[in-house]
């Protein structure tokens, strides 16, 4: 399956394989997704149930010099519906376009510096008029927002960031991240993307508000101890009035979490935090792989498929909005995870075709990550339990 899309001398192809054998996946899906002239960059996300060193060396068989950057999912998207077990390929290329990639290893623990290191290669593209920073993370650290900061704090405003954490299918054993002939953990990789033509990156969840703000009184590394001076998931569980096994039963609080995550105050407005993983019955923490911050409001939420897919509609939407009157080449979605287990396999089948929608004859790629980085303006930018976009014209 391939699809491809194309303005003036800007292109992106993008193509998916469901061979069950890594090396010729890899090689398919690359070869079908190049559909023009001068590629620049392949980005590839691929199930945790292949081989990522045979994938590599297929695609490096197929085309031996292009960079890549990459990751494992928890779900692949693409034309013709969201998929596991598959491996697709998006490639973007043209005169128009310069891209530039890095990898940063060894992050857990220096996450601010790592966010540093992997911003300096939005120096290594030409100054054309448009560019964005794509990081792809391993999703196993934590405090990933510490990551963006540190980047931040070397562009400042300068760029807008998109991407996501790498899944594994919902096993939080071991997400991988691709940079060139290289399978990383505990890592980074960054393409910088740089055109002519404008680029834009829009997100948004559909979670609502839900009763009167909760003040983080204690928090470190991404756990939050105590809300309004009272144990985290009680504040939480009582503020939603939920069922009394969701205070007692792991099993229990993770299903009640999924379509209710903590709220936290950003200057580009309440983000969503997924608290379904790392649960703590015994400490009576709750938490997430993004930051909490101490003295921070925080509210309960809720929503639904509706609210969600009202919101897919409104991110695809504002992101063409900002390429005006230029013609879509392509669009690349994260979406979260945690939002797949809310939607079940029917939603996340209507999600794809919003998207689809939105995108008419252009292609587009993504998959379910474990946490969603979009960052337009302010410090902050890692998401859970929402869609990020990048659409390319």
């Amino acid at each position: 399956m391939g699809e491809t899309g194309s303005h003036d001398r800007r292109w992106m192809g993008v193509a998916r394989s469901g061979d069950t054998d890594s090396r010729t996946a890899g090689s398919d899906a690359a070869l079908e997704a190049i559909t023009g002239p001068d590629p620049k960059l392949l980005i590839v996300f691929f199930s945790i149930s292949h081989d990522p060193h045979a994938l590599l060396d297929g695609i490096r068989a197929a085309v031996p010099d292009i960079p890549i950057v990459g990751c494992s999912t928890h779900g692949e998207i693409a034309p013709g519906g969201p998929t596991d077990g598959t491996v697709v390929v998006t490639a973007i290329g043209g005169p128009g376009l310069a891209v530039s990639t890095a990898a940063v290893r060894s992050v857990s623990g220096r996450q601010r510096e790592a966010g540093a290191e992997i911003a300096q290669c939005v120096a290594q593209v030409p100054d054309l008029p448009h560019r964005v920073l794509m990081m792809l993370t391993d999703g196993k650290i934590r405090e990933q927002e510490t990551i963006l900061r540190g980047a931040y704090g070397v562009l400042g405003a300068s760029i807008p960031f998109v991407g996501g954490a790498a899944g594994d299918g919902w096993r939080m054993a071991n997400t991988l991240v691709l940079h060139d002939d290289q399978v990383l953990t505990d890592a980074v990789v960054g393409a910088t993307i740089a055109s002519e033509a404008p680029l834009s990156v829009a997100f948004g969840h559909g979670w609502q508000k839900t009763g009167e703000p909760m003040i983080v009184t204690s928090s470190h590394d991404g756990r939050v101890f105590t809300l309004d001076d009272k144990p985290a998931m009680d504040a939480y569980l009582d503020r939603l009035g939920a069922p009394i096994e969701a205070y007692t039963d792991a099993e229990a609080f993770r299903d009640f979490a999924l379509a209710r995550p903590l709220g936290v105050q950003r200057r580009s407005g309440v983000e969503a935090r997924n608290l379904s993983t790392g649960i703590d019955l015994e400490g009576r923490s709750i938490g997430s792989a993004g930051a909490i911050d101490h003295g921070g409001l925080t509210w309960a939420m809720t929503g639904d498929e509706t609210s969600i897919l009202a919101a897919t509609d409104t991110v695809c939407e504002n992101a063409l909005a900002e390429l005006g009157e230029r013609e879509l080449v392509g669009m690349i979605a994260f979406s979260c995870a945690a939002l797949r287990a809310v939607l079940g396999d029917d939603g996340i089948k209507r999600e794809n075709e919003r998207i689809a929608k939105w995108v008419r004859d252009a292609p587009f790629a993504g998959f379910y990550t474990y946490g969603e980085i979009a960052r337009i303006r302010g410090i902050d930018g890692f998401h859970n339990q929402t869609l990020a976009v990048l659409a390319i014209s």
